[in-house]
């Protein structure tokens, strides 16, 4: 899928260079000047994140190595740009991801902090996850684990705290806390497993989990575990039915109508 999507990505370059002439510069240095999908993403990414600190030649080198040491990095990067194009409906081309998308950016700088602490460089992993926050308005603690194929729509404002477990397929929305529910220490943020989706400025606060395929309603506050592939809506949230798909993520179903159906 990788090679495919790079390959859709030079042919949409080459368009877009053909009806918008203004940004020929800018699609060849990003897209057109590289021989594949991670120099083009560490490319766009480090220019955005370099700053007096770090240069945008060192934050290359810092993804060049990560695409290399942590494992199935770039195959995260392509099934985060397919989630995009299958779930948003504003969204019908790769590049419009890869150049313009905070969200999806946002995840793979993420994805470079999270394999420096893995790697035992944690302040160099603070830096970036600092940065990330400066530069794309989001905070994800580097500890944090997030799997493929994962969507930040819109994405302003979303913060993740350092145990919180973000599984393959699951989409968020613009503001949204995965947090603690105190200052305690250890295991103290959620776990959304696969499937699920979390709406607008909902907040899961505590070591709990959201269950395969479950939905959370924009503005909920969620203070307990989540059944699988039920619906929880309100303040605190209660659950209010069960989804009628097995991965909202995907139908990015807002309308809750099956909850009312069975209110």
């Amino acid at each position: 899928m990788r090679h495919q999507i790079w390959q859709q990505l030079r042919l949409e370059a080459e368009d877009l260079i053909r009806s918008e002439p203004l940004l020929a510069s800018h699609v060849y240095s990003c897209i057109l000047n590289h021989s594949c999908l991670g120099s083009a993403l560490s490319f766009i990414v480090a220019n955005k994140l370099t700053d007096g600190v770090v240069s945008a030649f060192t934050f290359r080198e810092l993804f060049d190595q990560a695409f290399v040491n942590c494992d199935n990095m770039l195959t995260h990067v392509s099934c985060d740009i397919k989630a995009v194009i299958d779930r948003d409906p504003a969204i019908d081309k790769y590049l419009t991801v890869l150049l313009n998308l905070k969200g999806f950016q946002a995840i793979q700088v993420h994805r470079l902090a999270h394999c420096l602490w893995q790697q035992k460089r944690r302040d160099l992993a603070r830096f970036i996850q600092s940065r990330n926050s400066e530069v794309f308005g989001i905070d994800i603690h580097p500890a944090c684990k997030i799997g493929k194929g994962v969507m930040f729509d819109h994405a302003t404002g979303i913060v993740i705290g350092e145990t919180a477990v973000i599984e393959d397929n699951v989409s968020i929305l613009q503001g949204v806390t995965l947090g603690g529910t105190g200052n305690e220490c250890g295991d103290r943020h959620p776990k959304i497993r696969e499937g699920v989706m979390i709406g607008a400025g909902a907040k899961v606060l505590g070591n709990i989990e959201v269950g395969n395929g479950a939905k959370i309603g924009a503005g909920s506050v969620v203070l307990h575990a989540v059944p699988a592939h039920t619906t929880v809506v309100g303040v605190p949230a209660k659950i209010v039915g069960r989804t009628n798909c097995p991965c909202p993520a995907e139908s990015m179903d807002q309308s809750f109508a099956e909850a009312q159906s069975e209110a």
